[in-house]
This record gives C-alpha cells, structure tokens and sequence, in this order.
C-alpha cells in the first residue's frame, strides 16, 4: 500500500480505502489507485484480510467433477456469489478423498456456509455435514442435516420427456434408471406414474443402470438381446443418455429413425453438435441466485422459515428424438462387439 500510496501520491489510509472498497475516496482518486494497483500487479491477500475481520465472505462448494449437471452449477454459483460480495471455495470429491476430509478442508479456509452438490460415492444422501455452519443442498442429494434444499423437480421434468415421446406417437418406452443416485427414486416413479396415466401401464419397461456412460451402454446392450426392442429409451440423465446413444449407433441402428433417445439435465454434453440430445433443462443461472440469496438469508436470520424450492424445468428437443419407426419394419441386426481383456 505504500509504494502505491508513493506512486499515485495519495495517503496510504486512502489506498487502503480504496482497496477495500470503503466510502472516503473521490471517484477520480479511486481510478488512479485501481489502474496503478493493476499497473504494478498488486493483488489484495485475501487470506490476510479474512485473519483480520470477523468475516471472511466464502461460500464451500461440496461436489464432484464427473457430472457436467455439477460443473455448470458451480460456474453458475461463481456468478452468483459474486454478486452477493461473495467468494467461492470449492472442495471436489474423488474416490481418494473423503466427505469429511474435503469438509475439513473447507472449514479450514473458515468458510461462513456450504452448499452440497454431491454426495460421497454419488449417492442420494449426504451426512456428516458441519453443525456450525448453515448449509444448503443444491440440485443433488438430500439431507436431514441442512435447512435449505433447491432442486431442479425432477418428477416434473420426467414426465414432461415421456408427454413429449409419446405426443411424438412413442408407446414403447424403456426407462434405465439412475441407480442409487441422487433424484433417481422420484425420477423412476414419475416414469411409471406418466406411462400409467397415458394408459401404457402394461408397457412399463425399466431397466437397471447409473448415472454413467458406461451404465446407460450396459442398459442398452441387454436391450439390444431382446427379442422386441422399444422404440424409445430415456436415460437417467445426459451421461446416461450418452452412452446409450453411442452403444445403438455403434451396434447399427441410427439415431431417431430406429431408436429415439433422451437425457435429463441439459448439460453440456448434450449440446454438442454430433450429440444433439433431447433432454430436461433449466437456467443453472436461476437456482443458483436462489440458491445463494437463501444462504445470505440463513447468514442473516440463522432461524429464518426453512426453504423448499423446486426449479421447474421444460424439455429441449433437438435431433436424438423423433417419430418411432414404422410398427413390425426392420431393424438392422445389432452387431455386438467383444473387447479384448487387458
């Protein structure tokens, strides 16, 4: 502060001012002392700043880097926070780092709250949380130990996907589930609930997957030995979705005209041009601002009313979901493939 105090000729208690951003500096002063910070590269330590104040303005992020539904919630959380004079700390689970050593790390960089986007081991139930710290669940698992939840309503985005396969002439639907995965539960019902409303009860078809590629490519190939193939499959998510779609293209059938397939969340993954998944989307942007404002709340009013939110999501058609294939019309014959064992 005093060499940039020398360099624009002001005090340094002016400097200081203007590098914690307090009221007492001209607009023109502010703009010199901000240009010749960045002139000379001056960063403000923010660690040393939190040492001296009673707060420090961070937020810990609990989640993994395997599901693109949690990586566009954390960008969207960046913006989010910003914009509440907030920082992010991000803590990633990875099969060698545990739930409560990642959370012990984020206690250590004395975060004022958490919000969870994942569960150890991809599950649907987080535990373990701090006590001392409010905590919200965003988008993923659930848990008893945290006052605030906000989801995407994945009932609603379920059924929404089976409406639209069916307005498209589809009476054959296959579901691979979601496993132990967060949402998979509510998703799998909302399933059954739709195909039954829509009178197709009797069709009903789930098949047991994950929320991976290599899940959805297992679902796929034991439908792919069946005798009657559907003549649409919804994935648990995009990444299920995914490896679905590749495993029929790679056996031989194309992508809609033998096979609709459809994915949940809108992630990136699905937007890719050689992709071009249909899918269940939202506005990460709008859950997280939420999502964010619940938390400054909590900070606020520890006993503020619990909040419930669910964000309703609509359908994104695009290319991988089309009208089902003429009734009893040929199918190329699938063409499994055996990969050599390591």
């Amino acid at each position: 502060m005093k060499t940039l105090a020398d360099h624009v000729g002001v005090s340094r208690q002016l400097v200081s001012l203007v590098l914690r951003d307090l009221p007492g500096a001209s607009d023109d002063t502010r703009k010199k002392v901000l240009a010749a910070a960045k002139e000379i590269g001056y960063y403000p330590d923010a660690s040393a700043r939190a040492l001296r104040g009673r707060r420090t303005f961070r937020l810990g992020v609990l989640f993994t880097m395997h599901q693109p539904f949690e990586v566009d919630l954390v960008e969207a959380l960046f913006e989010s926070a910003q914009k509440l004079g907030f920082s992010l700390i991000l803590g990633p689970l990875t099969k060698d780092r545990s739930s409560a050593t990642v959370v012990a790390e984020l206690l250590g960089q004395r975060i004022e709250g958490l919000f969870v986007l994942a569960a150890e081991g991809g599950g649907g139930f987080a535990s373990g949380l701090p006590g001392s710290i409010p905590v919200t669940m965003v988008g993923g698992p659930r848990s008893t130990e945290a006052r605030d939840d906000l989801r995407v309503d994945d009932a609603a985005g379920t059924r929404m996907l089976v409406e639209h396969l069916i307005e498209l002439g589809h009476t054959r639907i296959a579901y691979v589930n979601g496993g132990n995965g967060p949402g998979s539960t509510v998703r799998g019902r909302a399933y059954e609930k739709a195909m039954n409303a829509a009178g197709l009860g009797d069709r009903i078809d789930v098949v047991e997957g994950d929320y991976s590629e290599e899940g959805g490519s297992a679902a796929a190939i034991e439908l792919l030995h069946r005798a009657h193939l559907p003549t649409a499959i919804m994935g648990a998510n995009d990444r299920s979705a995914m490896g679905i779609m590749g495993t029929l293209v790679r056996h031989g059938l194309r992508v809609p005209e033998d096979m609709s397939v459809v994915g949940f969340d809108d992630s990136t993954l699905s937007r890719l041009p050689y992709v071009q998944l249909t899918t269940v989307g939202f506005t990460p942007r709008d859950l997280t601002d939420r999502a964010v404002a619940a938390m400054v709340t909590r900070l606020e009013t520890p006993d503020a009313a619990w909040l419930e939110h669910k964000e309703i999501p609509h359908v994104v058609v695009r290319t991988s979901s089309g009208v089902p294939r003429t009734e009893g019309a040929p199918l190329p014959t699938p063409k499994f493939f055996h990969l050599p064992v390591p």
